[in-house]
């Protein structure tokens, strides 16, 4: 069974789908990648751990939380005891290890990693901590000899920093070069069209290698069996915006999802 969507699917973004479907996804990646790359280089799956609290990655909590309590006029007049007040039930947000995997392509013999692919998630792009690191993390490749490969398939927060875009678009590729920055190529796309294919670069001698996306979301979403868990009756998490809206309607309907 393949999504009724021609590019990337929004219902696969839901909190409850996308650590599933990223993992699959950067797995199938490096397999796709792996015979392609012999015999001089090879995909390795990397993970980074750190701290941060466990909320919602869509939506954040509200800055100010408005509660009603029993104002002084409200008990009991000439009472000889202390009033008890009923508590109010609150959330702490509590300590959760966040592990993020992401590929390095690394020349056969040297170990030299040539390029880092990142496959971005929420984390990377909420405001928090997740994004500071990867920031940080992200500088240090551009600064670097590594070529960077960021493929951001979320439409929650704010893109990454980049200067230069003209338009807005949901999802986007990067592909930064080593030897071109700080110019990088970037293709952003929408709803409407399939995933773009994008030239993963290596050593200068060596010719870069077309990296088709579509292809291997399209293979894991009817592996994963994904259309029994999403119900395209309800709205997407994110919501779409009105025109999206309408233009995902009309396609579920005619591919007779709706």
């Amino acid at each position: 069974m393949l999504s009724p969507f021609p590019g990337m699917d929004p219902y696969l973004e839901q909190p409850a789908l996308w650590p599933e479907v990223h993992s699959r996804l950067l797995v199938a990646i490096a397999d796709s990648l792996g015979p392609q790359l012999r015999p001089n280089y090879r995909v390795a799956i990397e993970k980074r751990v750190y701290e941060d609290t466990i909320g919602n990655l869509l939506v954040g909590p509200p800055d100010i939380s408005v509660i009603k309590t029993p104002l002084q006029e409200d008990l009991p007049a000439h009472s000889n005891h202390t009033a008890v007040m009923e508590p109010v039930m609150v959330e702490l947000p509590m300590p959760e290890e966040i592990q993020e995997r992401y590929l390095e392509i690394r020349e056969v013999g040297t170990g030299i990693v040539v390029t880092t692919l990142e496959l971005i998630s929420p984390s990377n792009k909420r405001s928090g901590k997740g994004r500071q690191q990867y920031e940080e993390k992200r500088l240090k490749i551009l600064a670097s000899q590594t070529h960077l490969v960021e493929i951001d398939l979320i439409r929650a927060f704010e893109p990454l920093p980049m200067l230069g875009i003209t338009g807005t678009s949901l999802y986007r590729i990067l592909v930064s070069r080593a030897n071109q920055r700080p110019h990088a190529a970037l293709y952003p796309f929408n709803l409407q069209r399939p995933i773009p294919a994008f030239p993963l670069p290596l050593k200068q001698d060596d010719a870069e290698v077309l990296t088709e996306l579509q292809p291997l979301l399209n293979q894991i979403y009817d592996r994963a069996s994904y259309d029994l868990a999403i119900d395209y009756d309800q709205e997407p998490v994110p919501p779409l915006s009105d025109e999206d809206t309408v233009w995902a309607d009309t396609l579920l309907r005619e591919k007779q999802h709706r």
